[in-house]
């Protein structure tokens, strides 16, 4: 986890919203597909076709559950450390030829930066992956990152994001969190985030605790304080 928290001073004044808390791949950076092409690369040259369906099992998840599911769908002859590097590698080279940013992602961040509210990157993706989209995305707009294998337990369960709001010395209660995945939705909502669900690849109910919009264009600053109210 690295942090450059703000002072206390600069902090939202005058409402419930104390930090915003921002998934990576697919809600920030129109990644989502580049982790299935990769996934399928990898597997042709194992010698297996991947069910276009599985797509929905391994989206948003940790590496060793994605991974995990993988192998054993499939039989491969491989292990599951050396399945995640081969990934990594192939993830890694797809975003150093690109990497498309999610419409309205730019302007948030933005917004949020000059308004100085304390924002978080809180992504299952490894480090070395976080630190090669941050030279993109930009590490002024964040002031602590937690990646997928600094914690002990990823995403869906709630250590990322209670990690981010300690981090950051707020309360998860009062933190919006913004997410892309059903599997994201779960570990925010676990830690006790309210949550607005920007779904990329599969579809994510509404309910009491979270609001679905269908473009990261439809939140601003205003409705992530209406959101934690």
């Amino acid at each position: 986890m690295t942090s450059t928290v703000p002072a206390v001073g600069t902090r939202t004044a005058q409402s419930n919203l104390q930090a915003v808390l921002l998934d990576m791949d697919g809600t920030l950076v129109d990644t989502e597909g580049f982790w299935w092409d990769a996934e399928v690369e990898v597997f042709a040259r194992l010698g297996h076709t991947l069910d276009e369906s599985w797509r929905h099992v391994v989206v948003g998840g940790p590496m060793s559950r994605s991974a995990g599911f993988l192998i054993e769908a499939t039989g491969a002859d491989i292990t599951l450390p050396e399945l995640t590097v081969l990934l990594n590698d192939g993830f890694e080279n797809r975003i150093s030829r690109t990497l498309p940013l999610m419409p309205g992602a730019a302007r948030l961040l933005t917004e949020l930066a000059a308004h100085e509210v304390p924002t978080a990157l809180v992504s299952a993706s490894h480090r070395r992956i976080i630190d090669r989209v941050l030279d993109s995305l930009g590490r002024r707009h964040f002031a602590l990152t937690v990646a997928g294998d600094e914690v002990q337990r990823t995403k869906p369960h709630p250590d990322p994001y209670l990690h981010a709001a300690a981090g950051l010395g707020v309360e998860p209660a009062r933190c919006a969190v913004v997410e892309d995945t059903a599997t994201g939705v779960a570990a925010a909502e676990a830690a006790g985030c309210r949550v607005v669900a920007v779904p990329s690849v599969a579809p994510i109910t509404p309910s009491p605790l979270r609001s679905v919009v269908s473009s990261l264009e439809k939140v601003d600053l205003p409705f992530l304080h209406a959101l934690v109210g």
